[in-house]
């Protein structure tokens, strides 16, 4: 599949397997190897327009990641991609949650600037947003709670995604075990389960029930709430409630966003607690007409839920109103 003189032969070896989801390009491919990579999608397609192509990209980071893929940021290099690339969807990986010491963790500074930049250029682009969830700790990456894995997939969902890829399923066998320190994936390298396996299931199911507020959604717009004014880094601070919000609000040091969505006729409201290591008191004060969307997929009028309310790092409350 990776030599040229032999790929159309491997494709159609491949092309009728009832196991074949689609064909693995690329990971994190550097812009000198995207005509490599959009050679290799374009001979696969000529063959196969049944099967996806599948690369994912790298995430934002600093200015020496920068100028070791030789870009000025991170917009250049996904537009880079995109322009070179018969892409069918954007896929990129971004872990946000690391360790910072004596027990501590954090949420990346440029993770949020990572989803709006890649949200926006698969709009402009008319692809689909592919993101990912920790599920394997490593590194500095610490083991996932449930509060983890919410806090990664409601904010990937609140930018539109529209796949939410895991890393990984099976604990990686690495060479160098020590340094990367792979444990814990939901399915130990022995094939066993891991307490992870549980967490990420849960989480799942729960996406899988408010799903048909995300499926083929259209996102109007994301803003963050930080009574500090400390709003991540490149995102748009909530300044306009939108139109059937009365008041949001948090406690001071408290953070959170506001995502509106459009989707079967109706506008959604996404609140979620964006702090990785605290509960966030909300208050939400609905007009008329609208409605709370619950966890198990039903839906009551606003005014039957609490305006007051704690939640959980990572959680949501879901709104919608026609």
């Amino acid at each position: 599949l990776y030599s040229g003189s032999r790929r159309e032969d491997a494709v159609k070896a491949l092309m009728n397997h009832p196991a074949l989801g689609g064909y693995f390009c690329s990971d994190e491919p550097r812009p000198d190897q995207f005509e490599t990579v959009a050679s290799m999608m374009n001979d696969i397609c000529a063959v196969d327009k049944e099967h996806l192509c599948y690369a994912n990209l790298f995430p934002t980071g600093g200015s020496d990641h920068y100028a070791a893929l030789g870009v000025k940021d991170y917009r250049e290099y996904v537009r880079k991609y995109l322009d070179t690339c018969p892409a069918t969807f954007l896929s990129f990986d971004k872990y946000p949650i690391v360790n910072i010491g004596n027990g501590n963790i954090a949420v990346m500074a440029e993770w949020y600037q990572a989803l709006e930049i890649a949200s926006d250029e698969a709009r402009k682009h008319g692809l689909d947003l592919w993101t990912f969830m920790l599920t394997c700790p490593h590194s500095s990456y610490p083991e996932p709670t449930v509060d983890h894995l919410r806090l990664q997939a409601y904010s990937n969902l609140a930018y539109g995604s529209q796949v939410l890829q895991c890393f990984t399923y099976w604990t990686p066998e690495v060479a160098n075990p020590g340094f990367w320190n792979y444990r814990k994936a939901p399915i130990e390298d022995d094939g066993t389960r891991t307490e992870t396996y549980d967490k990420v299931k849960s989480v799942l199911d729960e996406i899988q029930t408010l799903a048909w507020i995300f499926e083929d959604c259209t996102v109007e717009g994301v803003w963050h709430l930080a009574p500090g004014g400390n709003v991540p880094l490149d995102t748009e601070e909530l300044t306009e409630l939108p139109e059937k919000a009365e008041e949001i609000s948090v406690a001071d040091n408290e953070q959170a966003l506001v995502s509106v969505l459009k989707n079967h006729g109706y506008t959604f409201m996404i609140f979620q607690n964006t702090d990785v290591n605290n509960k966030c008191s909300s208050y939400i004060k609905m007009k008329a007409g609208a409605r709370c969307v619950l966890k198990d997929g039903s839906v009551v009028p606003a005014e039957d839920v609490e305006e007051m309310s704690e939640l959980s790092s990572g959680d949501v409350r879901i709104y919608m109103w026609k």
